[in-house]
């Protein structure tokens, strides 16, 4: 499905190359349809054959466009003159648990709930500002009454961060804005897979919340000062895509985020995937090449900026200690596991090794099969995970191989 500006939407077949234009029509004698620069249009994530269209009122296909009906009055306050369509609807989400339970924001201040796929609607506003722009409502992929939206005020001169949430089907709403600073609101997603996860994107940047909305963190390494219109969090992945404005688009790892607690500690660091040891390590494999120097990036956690410590120890002898500057938030720090060469004679013991750890071509001493300690300091706080080096597999002999 692809379009462009008020609900101009086709259906294209990828694999033939036909394309249908699906937008709805009135009814010769009523009134037309009232569409916003960018009408809102989804799938059902409970049957990808419905489709679900909004323009001043709400319309359903059941065959992927081909036909549509319409299931509501209009959804607003009413139209207004002038040369750009006012009156639309900007936003529509459908829970994830419930099938038929469908929300919809408009772009002056409405928000509806159906709860029998588009028959009857409850107007849900009562509680919010009023009249601004509903720039995202999203049903809660875990709880489900629980609905969030946003609201943008920039067209009236209001730059205040509005961001809500409602336990009761929109019955009551609770602001979730707190930290956030004065920034109109563009989006608001909850992480499919940890509901304490609360993303943002707004007028100047993206912010997530691990508390669901009692606090935020910028989202500022690698990520330019720039407008965040949508936000997906793809399902398989774990990647967050940023739809941002001039932009292009923007990715982000947060398997780890995920995996956070609500009470998190002060510093946490992610297991590694660890390795397979190889006597390649460190060594030129051929003249034109350089030495194969392996590595694995630590993930740590942070709930404040500061200097800190990684080390890499084995029963509580240090092999090799680094200072590292942490920000608030997840941080990613390579590791080539190297230790120092003081430390060779003491892992030669503890593993109990017929031979030396000697250094390689590249100079560098590395870690043995076995299983390590990684620990994070800072300040008093710290964090420890697990590093395991495997031993490699043999290869199977060949036949009449001696």
């Amino acid at each position: 499905y692809t379009g462009y500006q008020f609900g101009n939407y086709f259906r294209i077949d990828m694999a033939s190359g036909d394309r249908k234009y699906i937008t709805p029509t009135h009814e010769l004698g009523d009134a037309p349809y009232r569409w916003n620069w960018e009408a809102p249009i989804m799938l059902s994530s409970h049957n990808q054959d419905i489709v679900y269209f909004g323009s001043n009122k709400f319309h359903r296909s059941m065959n992927q466009g081909s036909e549509f009906e319409t299931l509501s009055g209009d959804l607003t306050n009413g139209g207004k003159k002038g040369d750009v369509s006012y009156g639309t609807l900007t936003t529509i989400s459908e829970s994830p648990l419930r099938f038929g339970l469908i929300y919809t924001g408009s772009d002056d201040g409405l928000i509806h709930v159906s709860k029998d796929v588009g028959q009857t609607w409850m107007n849900i506003s009562s509680g919010l500002p009023k009249d601004f722009w509903v720039s995202q409502v999203q049903a809660s992929n875990h709880v489900e009454g629980r609905v969030y939206a946003s609201l943008n005020g920039y067209r009236w001169d209001n730059f205040e961060a509005m961001v809500y949430v409602s336990n009761d089907y929109g019955k009551t709403w609770t602001s979730i804005s707190n930290n956030l600073p004065k920034e109109p609101v563009n989006v608001v997603k909850e992480d499919p897979k940890n509901e304490n996860i609360i993303y943002v994107g707004t007028d100047h940047g993206a912010y997530v919340s691990l508390d669901k909305g009692k606090s935020y963190m910028a989202f500022a390494k690698d990520l330019p000062a720039v407008a965040i219109h949508d936000l997906v969090i793809h399902p398989r992945e774990n990647d967050l895509i940023l739809g941002s404005h001039g932009r292009s688009i923007f990715v982000a790892d947060v398997s780890a985020l995920q995996q956070l607690p609500e009470t998190s500690d002060a510093v946490k660091i992610f297991s590694s995937e660890g390795a397979t040891f190889s006597d390649r390590w460190g060594n030129v494999g051929y003249y034109w090449g350089g030495p194969y120097e392996p590595s694995t990036t630590f993930e740590v956690y942070t709930k404040s900026s500061g200097k800190g410590k990684i080390s890499i120890s084995m029963d509580d002898t240090i092999l090799k200690e680094w200072e590292v500057k942490l920000d608030a938030g997840i941080n990613y720090n390579n590791y080539d596991f190297t230790i120092e060469e003081s430390s060779s004679t003491s892992l030669k013991e503890q593993l109990e090794l017929e031979e030396e750890i000697v250094a390689k071509e590249n100079g560098s001493y590395y870690l043995q099969v076995g299983d390590y300690t990684v620990t994070v300091t800072m300040s008093n706080d710290e964090g420890k995970s697990k590093l395991s080096i495997k031993a490699p597999r043999e290869r199977p002999k060949r036949k009449g191989s001696k």
